[in-house]
């Protein structure tokens, strides 16, 4: 009897429901790493519940942080919050990254899908809850310097490094493009979540998120401590070895779409040759995978 390459024959078996099988166990992995053993609970009650929304279906917010090209805009968002020293002496003395990542990770994931899609209800807890929270974390930089995490100036640098950081890499490599009235839409949406948070007059479309970027730049600075953030998040995860090539590719994503300004301060290169095609290509297939994966029936 004549051999038949095992993809052949899977196909001619009809092949589409393993290939629907393995989506869906890709997909449940991913899944339960973002968003942690309590995630399919979660889920149905932040998809299911009823009630108001704070965004409906229509809204910005809602495209940008339901696509796969949040993996690279959350990592650059680290490393851009990072330049900030009181930021980062506050994530450096209170945080688990180190120790926890995938559990700060989950929690991050929790947070943005609770705001995002959740009942208003709902959102209006997690954010209590955050704010909560922040009212134990303070403390001393190592330059001497007070911080607190419910400081609404360092809040409101956190706010603008993220919503920069998943505003552009929706625009690079997500499913989509934003035009400029649904960008403007996304950073109004963002800054109902900022202001519910103890943000400040957050900015509310692109114009003034960019004006509030520049109002920063005098304040940052690569510390020890952000350098060391940066050489753990990129270099030194905590990965299982099938997870570290994807990883490598997202991380280098996330570098690319730092401006140059900031990558100097944390030793990190500009090759914008190498970006320009062969981490952009990398990217575009991974992140279109992750889609893929992640939006199966399953997930």
């Amino acid at each position: 009897m004549k051999h038949v390459p095992r993809p052949l024959a899977l196909l001619a078996a009809g092949g589409v429901p393993d290939l629907a099988a393995l989506r869906g166990r890709i997909g449940e992995s991913l899944f339960a790493r973002v968003a942690g053993p309590d995630g399919p609970r979660n889920r149905a009650r932040i998809h299911d519940s009823p009630g108001p929304r704070w965004f409906g279906p229509d809204r910005p917010i809602r495209r940008v942080h339901g696509d796969a090209a949040m993996f690279i805009g959350g990592l650059r968002a680290l490393l851009l919050q990072s330049l900030h020293p009181l930021a980062m002496a506050g994530v450096a003395g209170h945080s688990d990254y180190r120790g926890d990542p995938w559990g700060r990770l989950q929690r991050t994931s929790t947070f943005l899908a609770v705001t995002t899609y959740g009942t208003a209800s709902d959102a209006q807890q997690a954010v209590d809850h955050v704010r909560a929270i922040h009212t134990r974390v303070n403390g001393l930089s190592p330059d001497g310097l007070p911080y607190s995490a419910g400081d609404p100036h360092l809040l409101k640098w956190v706010h603008i490094a993220e919503v920069d950081s998943f505003l552009r890499s929706y625009q690079r490599y997500g499913a989509g493009h934003l035009d400029q009235s649904d960008r403007d839409g996304y950073v109004a949406d963002t800054a109902h979540v900022a202001g519910a948070l103890g943000v400040i007059d957050p900015p509310r479309d692109e114009y003034e998120l960019r004006a509030a970027l520049a109002d920063y730049r005098p304040e940052l600075r690569g510390t020890p401590a952000a350098r060391e953030a940066a050489r753990f998040l990129l270099y030194r995860p905590p990965l299982p070895i099938l997870a570290r090539a994807p990883y490598a590719v997202i991380a280098a994503g996330a570098v690319a779409l730092l401006p140059p300004w900031a990558r100097s301060p944390l030793r990190l290169p500009y090759l914008p040759l190498v970006e320009d095609t062969a981490v952009n290509y990398a990217c575009h297939t991974l992140v279109h995978g992750l889609r893929w994966a992640m939006h199966s029936p399953r997930t």
